[in-house]
């Protein structure tokens, strides 16, 4: 990258730009004498370094993809994880046993026995665990993968199935903490290594899919007495443990409840969290601010509501959330299911929801939702190891964040959700490059 030399890439509403590499801009010595329209950098100041980003490959997902002709699974592939001609997605999420984006219930025992007699994780082998080692192999040596139980099995629980909420049972917490290994065991045996697991998904949801609720009190106490033992006795503890994996909303109040108590806090790498309850950014500078050491993670994110073809406002809802997060301390994100099929499932609830990337199974098509282009600006240009730095703007109608990547690449990301282009000047090392933002766009900006 030529020095004094900013790169534009674009994607913006009523054009046919899409990731697309704009003319460049140059950057000149700062002689003006009046304020401008500045976007500054301060890259003295550091924040967090980042882990990854990417999207979670449930059954759903997996079954769509396996649906489609090989050539447009490929292009699927390829589109989230290669290196370069993709966006860059290195960290993705799986579910433990069924979720709602299966087409079923299932659990990995599906008899009562505390023992954990026929354990197996057969399902996985259907279509998930082909789906995760094709896109492990194309991501490389960064690829992560983060588990989420959505439910334990239904023997396990007090209301005797895995729908509807209800909780684990006190009698099964040692073995269902035994089945946390097992199953990162069983995926090691593939040749796939867990990264980390959240307690979890939404731990104070009754669902009408797979859900179990835990308290504040009865998650930490499971990490603290049952998983976080249970790990290190199987030589386990290099997986990150998360909790919450729920709303943003409440997460202060769960980290201060597990964060408090020593015992538990030690088994705990992080917090994880999901944007169906609001913003809430300032909730993340919170829990940072307490509990500096803790990590920051989103977990889950989508359109509800069944498939959004065409709209421009699923991916503009990103770009705030993801943007906001960011600045907030932030370390890694995943959004939900990385496809879905043309009804936006398939889903054994009919919960419908919208993907960044619809595969149109009847058709054979693969469409692209703006949503995976405003992801692209973060996931392909923020890579693992960059750090945030400080940055400001002239105006709230512009939204933006900076990070160094390990090359010493700078990205900035610019977004515009108004109904009017928008000026700016960059301002970096005393120098100035002059430039606009159109209406429903964004932008990254890369300088060294």
């Amino acid at each position: 990258m030529n020095e004094g030399i900013v790169r534009v890439i674009q994607t913006a509403k009523d054009t046919e730009d899409r990731l697309t590499e704009k003319t460049s801009i140059s950057f000149s010595p700062d002689s003006a004498e009046k304020e401008m329209e500045l976007i500054n950098i301060y890259e003295d100041l550091e924040y967090q370094e980042i882990e990854g980003f990417g999207g979670a490959l449930t059954e759903a997902s997996a079954v769509t993809i396996a649906k489609l002709s090989e050539a447009k699974q490929k292009e699927i592939i390829d589109a989230y994880f290669h290196p370069e001609h993709g966006i860059g997605y290195t960290l993705c999420r799986s579910h433990i046993q069924s979720c709602d984006f299966s087409l079923g219930n299932y659990a990995y025992v599906e008899e009562e026995n505390a023992e954990l007699r026929n354990f197996n994780i057969s399902r996985d082998h259907e279509a998930i665990i082909p789906l995760i080692q094709r896109a492990a192999a194309l991501s490389g040596e960064d690829f992560r993968l983060f588990s989420s139980p959505w439910s334990p099995p239904a023997w396990m629980k007090t209301n005797g199935q895995m729908n509807n909420g209800g909780k684990l049972k006190p009698e099964y917490r040692q073995a269902w903490a035994d089945m946390f290994v097992k199953y990162i065991q069983a995926y090691a045996a593939e040749g796939i290594d867990i990264w980390a697991v959240s307690v979890q998904n939404e731990a104070k949801a009754v669902q009408i899919w797979d859900s179990c609720v835990y308290t504040a009190e009865e998650e930490k106490d499971f990490v603290r007495d049952y998983l976080g033992p249970a790990l290190e006795q199987a030589n386990l503890s290099h997986v990150k443990v998360l909790i919450w994996d729920h709303n943003k909303e409440r997460v202060y109040d769960r980290a201060k409840a597990a964060f408090e108590d020593e015992a538990a806090s030690k088994y705990i790498w992080g917090i994880c969290f999901h944007w169906y309850s609001g913003d809430h950014f300032e909730a993340l500078s919170a829990v940072h601010d307490r509990f500096p050491d803790k990590k920051l993670f989103f977990s889950e994110g989508c359109q509800e509501g069944g498939v959004h073809l065409g709209s421009w406002n699923t991916g503009e809802r990103y770009g705030h959330d993801i943007m906001g997060n960011l600045n907030n301390w932030m370390s890694c994100w995943t959004d939900w299911n990385i496809v879905l099929d043309e009804q936006g499932g398939p889903n054994h609830v009919g919960n419908y929801c919208d993907a960044p990337i619809i595969g149109d199974t009847q058709k054979d098509e693969v469409i692209f939702e703006s949503s995976f282009y405003y992801i692209g600006h973060f996931s392909k240009f923020i890579r693992p190891g960059a750090k945030r730095i400080g940055s400001s703007k002239y105006t709230d109608k512009l939204e933006t964040t900076a990070f160094r990547n390990i090359d010493g690449t700078i990205a900035v990301i610019v977004m515009n959700r108004t109904e009017s282009k928008l000026p700016f000047t960059l301002s970096y090392r005393g120098q100035l490059a002059e430039h606009s933002i159109p209406a429903h766009a964004i932008q990254t900006l890369l300088f060294q």
